[in-house]
């Protein structure tokens, strides 16, 4: 199977990197703006990997080459299956919202699209990739991309103020930050597993102990909101992008 990755940024490279690294796509078509806008007469798919407010520009020159049957994968976000289906017409259309982490094989990826044989395909190519979740409806693509897409430079954020405060608290700051990078790669083995999220706090934080003081104050400072803010600003933002497509 033919496949053609239009863009090679961070996720681009990400996807591919993935791609040749389990197999599912050996030797992709990686097309940028130093390499001539064709796809090949065989092109099964197109993925789009570029930047939201560039991809009218950069779809345009392919729409003589590329096969009517081919499916087309956007995985940008704010971008509309209807606005991708205007402008490149009579291809099927998924949209797929993953994580850098299918570089390595350990994504994360949300999967939507109204057409069985293009929410088939994208499963065939990010499947090896990524733990793909499949959404019912176009509008969660937000949501999973404030959760998902987004939320790993959340978790990165969190864990750099409690470098912070473990500098304050009197480690060096090379210390502070190898635990807790250290203390992020323990959380990461941990949601490997199958148990659920409460479950895997209950396993650290013994009652009456050092942890459970930590999430109390964590309560107590409404973690909660911040995590509410996080999500909500990343949804709004996709729908201003949304918004920001020219017609």
């Amino acid at each position: 199977m033919t496949v053609v990755l239009l863009g090679h940024g961070r996720l681009g490279s990400a996807i591919a990197e993935g791609w040749r690294l389990t197999g599912a796509v050996s030797d992709p078509t990686i097309l940028t703006r130093a390499v001539p806008p064709v796809c090949p007469v065989d092109t099964a798919a197109l993925v789009i990997a570029v930047k939201p407010a560039a991809w009218r520009e950069a779809v345009a020159p392919l729409l003589a080459s590329l096969p009517t049957d081919a499916v087309v994968l956007s995985v940008m976000a704010g971008v509309r299956a209807a606005d991708l289906s205007a402008a490149l017409p009579r291809r099927a259309v998924a949209r797929v919202m993953p994580t850098t982490a299918v570089a390595q094989a350990e994504g994360v990826a949300a999967i939507w699209s109204d057409d069985v044989s293009a929410r088939t395909l994208a499963h065939a190519l990010f499947d090896a990739v990524a733990d793909t979740v499949d959404l019912d409806d176009e509008s969660l693509i937000d949501a999973a991309t404030a959760v998902a897409g987004s939320a790993p430079a959340f978790f990165y954020a969190l864990a750099q103020a409690l470098a912070a405060a473990g500098v304050e608290a009197g480690l060096t700051p090379d210390a502070a930050h190898r635990l807790t990078r250290g203390a992020l790669r323990s959380a990461g083995s941990g949601a490997g597993t199958e148990a659920t999220l409460d479950d895997l706090i209950a396993r650290i934080a013994s009652p009456g102990g050092t942890t459970r003081a930590g999430l109390d104050a964590l309560r107590d400072a409404d973690l909660g909101a911040a995590g509410r803010a996080a999500v909500q600003a990343a949804v709004a933002r996709a729908k201003a992008l949304a918004g920001d497509q020219p017609a």
